[in-house]
């Protein structure tokens, strides 16, 4: 076994071990075998890999994207690790409106001062689409919470 293929297991051994065999069988349901197999390069098992639900549960417990950026890598994309958005505690509806009323607020203050003088300058411009990235972020995150209120 080589190539991406390879790879990937590499990445699967990495995040189960961080996350401990005992932790991710707990967390996953599933067995230590089970989990042994998705990253084993013996030739029984080259054709297995772990589910995308499994690698969520794990990466969730690892705090690290291990796989998912694997993924990116050999997609040739790139995956960024937020350290300051760790996978928080479940937000309730009035937390997630008032990140969102916080973040407008900034964007719109952002917004005000880069006009003063009817010219938005580059810096200007980058610091108002930080300013929109995280005010998606909490959109996004707004949208997570009515789509698992609506699923039940």
């Amino acid at each position: 076994m080589a190539g991406p293929n390879l790879y990937l297991k590499r990445h699967t051994e990495i995040l189960v071990k961080t996350v401990g065999f005992a932790a991710a069988c707990e967390a996953t349901g599933k067995s230590k075998a089970t989990l042994g197999r998705y990253f084993s390069d013996a030739p029984e098992h080259a054709d297995r890999f772990m589910p995308v639900d499994t690698v969520a549960v794990l990466e969730e417990a690892a705090g690290y994207p291990h796989v998912t950026s694997a993924l990116a890598e050999l997609s040739g994309a790139r995956v960024e690790h937020d350290p300051a958005r760790p996978n928080q505690p479940e937000r309730n509806m009035n937390d997630h409106v008032i990140a969102l009323s916080q973040r407008f607020a900034l964007l719109m203050a952002e917004y005000h001062q880069s006009i003063e003088d009817g010219v938005i300058s580059v810096n200007e411009a980058k610091r108002m689409l930080s300013e929109t990235l995280a005010l998606q972020q909490v959109l996004i995150d707004i949208k997570m919470k009515l789509e698992a209120e609506a699923t039940g």
